[in-house]
């Protein structure tokens, strides 16, 4: 019969192995740890199991996938001395786990501030009608100068968009006057295109018309066939031309 290991020794064997259990770490596939041993770092580990050292090793986790923050709404002052408040929304992702680690205390609250700053900032720098009409300008223009400030983070911005501009009540109203002012201007170019094209056709109707009296008769009579078609009580006859050219000619003559 196998003789029974000293206690001591059980001990020994049960504390190595929670030494082993302990220092296992799991790592999902969007996820990358930082090792730190004695306060150094040593690794950057991939997903998957990992051991570590207990009571020597420390690992940080990063997320490596796109994470998105709501940029609170900001007040602006454009070039145009126009008060709004515009708020957007970042997308980023941490590229270089490391950088994140010991570059920046939170690379997620330093990236919401530089955000806040620069939304400012840029937009300070533009007009309303190109805060309104030109967005996507705006917004590569905020994603550049971002991902800059971001990049010795390990932080890579992919994506800036400016969510919603907030007006002042009166400057609304005045928009709106300006849109149907616009509006009505349009209208009324159009009706005057109109009314030339018309009077133009007008014109070398009456030129072809002139130069043929039989296309004049012509006229003439189907004026004649609208009237009678029409539901009328009374109908007005028009003088015959020949019977106008009769008195026109002895006139010519004298």
């Amino acid at each position: 019969m196998t003789p029974l290991l000293p206690m001591g020794l059980l001990i020994v064997f049960g504390i190595i192995a929670l030494l082993i259990l302990s220092g296992i770490r799991i790592l999902n596939e969007y996820e990358r740890g930082v090792i730190f041993r004695f306060g150094r770092i040593i690794a950057s580990k991939q997903p998957g199991i990992r051991w570590i050292i207990p009571f020597v090793d420390r690992m940080v986790r990063i997320s490596t996938r796109i994470l998105a923050t709501d940029v609170p709404p900001q007040d602006v002052i454009t070039r145009d001395n126009v008060s709004v408040k515009v708020n957007a929304v970042i997308y980023f992702k941490v590229m270089d786990p490391i950088k994140a680690v010991i570059e920046v205390e939170n690379y997620l609250y330093a990236t919401s501030q530089i955000s806040q700053t620069t939304l400012r900032s840029v937009l300070g720098q533009s007009e309303l009608d190109e805060l309104l009409a030109e967005r996507e300008k705006i917004n590569l223009t905020l994603q550049t100068i971002i991902d800059q400030h971001t990049d010795p983070w390990g932080v890579k911005v992919t994506t800036v968009e400016v969510k919603h501009v907030d007006l002042p009540q009166e400057m609304q109203r005045a928009m709106a006057r300006q849109a149907e002012a616009e509006r009505e201007r349009r209208a009324k170019i159009i009706a005057a295109e109109g009314e030339f094209q018309a009077a133009a056709k007008l014109n070398e109707a009456a030129n072809i018309i002139g130069k043929n009296t039989i296309a004049l008769q012509l006229r003439y009579l189907q004026t004649l066939a609208e009237i009678a078609t029409e539901n009328n009580s009374t109908t007005i006859f028009p003088i015959p031309i020949d019977f106008l050219s009769a008195f026109q000619q002895p006139k010519k003559e004298s």
